[in-house]
């Protein structure tokens, strides 16, 4: 049996802003994983089979490995359809943020959020949530935002409207963050929610590959080499780095998410507790950190790359160079 881990009151808090909501936004980070994406598009799905009026606007493009999530095509992604997110927020008497918790999360999406007055719900896994949510759900021990998700249905007594497309999207985050249910799963109540999600009629095996198994041509010629090439060992400090400017990505026809899951990949060497990656963006560089045992990198990028996320698995970002960016990263290894 799944128990009631949310509080009683938030929980008829929020029931009270969804019944009397009729237009309703539902948003997420940048760089939207499958969770994101999953819980965005899962409650998206569960709101408008209530007859709610509910869109999800990102702040940026999801990865094409995650269009298949989107079998409608119906994000609405804020950095190309400006005009059109803008709209749909202002038009919006309640918001949804999923798997962040703080809106700068959520980039140049962040401000137009802060402007409305609808309120705003958060529904999160990630440590030290902001207090500028009006219901905040947080807890930092669930598996994945779309476990989350679909404790908060099931306390609201909402489950009859998880139809296998909803369910589909629910899993696909549940199983992305959890590495198909190989950490941070080891919660019993986690397998019964999937079992619940499995009766609505999901096609898991297809999921598991679409969400896990599927890559492209130059996605795995670009992760051979960076495993093969960049991959730099420092077994004194138990670490491993793996840096990719961008014109290495730009020679193997990079997309968004073709890199995703690298940054684990060292972690799988024995002595390797502390795995790093760091990529050139255009505007930025983007830095990722995995760790096992009691290595906290959420602190580590909380405190260098202005980022956060869990204790094992965190990222940020810098502003400088790569060369300014590897500075910062010896720096970390000498406090190791």
């Amino acid at each position: 049996m799944i128990s009631s881990t949310i509080d009683g009151k938030v929980i008829e808090q929020l029931r009270t802003h969804v019944e009397g909501a009729k237009h309703i936004v539902i948003t997420c980070h940048v760089s939207p994983d499958g969770d994101a994406v999953g819980s965005t598009l899962g409650l998206c799905r569960v709101l408008r089979n209530m007859g709610k009026d509910a869109h999800v606007v990102m702040p940026d493009r999801m990865p094409r490995a995650l269009d298949f999530v989107d079998v409608q095509h119906e994000v609405v992604p804020y950095s190309k359809y400006k005009l059109r997110g803008r709209f749909l927020v202002r038009e919006a008497d309640l918001i949804f943020c999923l798997d962040f918790n703080v809106l700068r999360r959520i980039d140049e999406l962040g401000a137009i959020i802060e402007e409305s007055r609808a309120p705003r719900v958060l529904i999160d896994h990630h440590l030290e949530p902001d207090d500028c949510f009006d219901v905040k759900i947080s807890q930092e021990h669930a598996s994945s935002t779309c476990e989350l998700v679909y404790r908060v249905l099931m306390q609201l007594g909402w489950t009859q409207a998880i139809d296998s497309q909803a369910a589909s999207c629910l899993y696909v985050g549940i199983t992305t963050d959890t590495g198909n249910l190989t950490y941070s799963s080891n919660d019993p109540e986690l397998y019964e929610i999937v079992a619940q999600l499995l009766r609505c009629g999901i096609a898991k095996e297809q999921l598991y590959n679409l969400a896990m198994n599927t890559y492209s041509a130059d996605s795995l010629r670009l992760q051979g080499y960076a495993l093969d090439q960049k991959m730099q060992l420092y077994p004194d400090k138990h670490a491993a780095l793996i840096v990719l400017t961008l014109d290495e990505l730009e020679h193997y026809g990079y997309k968004k998410g073709d890199t995703e899951g690298l940054v684990n990949k060292p972690l799988a060497i024995p002595g390797i507790a502390f795995s790093t990656f760091i990529r050139e963006d255009k505007d930025k560089i983007k830095v990722s950190c995995r760790s096992q045992g009691d290595l906290d990198v959420n602190v580590i990028c909380k405190r260098y790359f202005g980022g956060g996320g869990h204790k094992n698995a965190a990222g940020g970002d810098s502003h400088g160079t790569v060369d300014e960016t590897l500075d910062t990263y010896f720096k970390i290894l000498e406090t190791l």
